[in-house]
């Protein structure tokens, strides 16, 4: 059933959140680059052309600058979700049963979008596994930040190294997300539509 043009998707405070936390997702991201190139782990590094920075000092104030943007923003995010009910309404409940289910028509091409007021389980999901994800890059990024007044948190995340695995694979699912999500967006760009216009 068609939703009405006038119909409100999306309240102003949760599209000019989203955008800023994009941003500073992107900053968070590039400027992260860089600053794995400084001491790589792993047998590759990003190219510096889409890494953030110049030089790794650079690289962690942007790193930092972004890292209270998202703080910020990202707790004001979280905080009116909760107060207006919406946390809720969206993505709650969900089921085993609804997630298989959305996830096998989602695998056959045949998940259904028609309603852009109601997330499918599948989209609950992914936005539920997005703020784990985050409360994770935060968890070890204090670790990354601040290691000797965490000791505690240090220690739960197997010590600074793994900690730096840690917010390497919890960033590398969080680009994934944002990839696959972009990808949504360019097959039912009318949800691009309502996150600009709110309706």
């Amino acid at each position: 059933m068609p939703v009405p043009a006038s119909t409100v998707v999306h309240p102003a405070w949760l599209r000019v959140s989203h955008w800023i936390n994009a941003l500073a997702v992107l900053v968070l991201a590039t400027s992260g680059w860089r600053i794995y190139n400084a001491a790589p782990f792993f047998d590759f590094r990003i190219p510096n052309e889409i890494t953030l920075g110049g030089w790794l000092a650079g690289a962690v104030q942007w790193h930092f600058a972004a890292m209270w943007v998202l703080a910020i923003n990202g707790g004001f995010y979280l905080l009116m979700n909760f107060c207006t009910g919406r946390a809720w309404r969206k993505f709650w409940p969900l089921t085993p049963r609804a997630l298989l289910r959305d996830v096998a028509a989602a695998l056959r091409g045949r998940l259904v979008h028609a309603d852009p007021t109601h997330y499918n389980a599948v989209q609950r999901a992914a936005y539920l596994f997005v703020w784990a994800d985050l409360a994770l890059l935060v968890l070890s990024g204090l670790v990354l930040w601040k290691s000797v007044q965490f000791p505690l948190l240090r220690e739960l995340l197997g010590g600074y190294e793994s900690a730096r695995r840690v917010h390497f694979f919890a960033m590398a699912a969080l680009a994934g997300f944002v990839l696959v999500h972009l990808v949504m967006v360019a097959l039912v760009p009318r949800t691009l539509v309502a996150m600009l216009r709110g309706r």
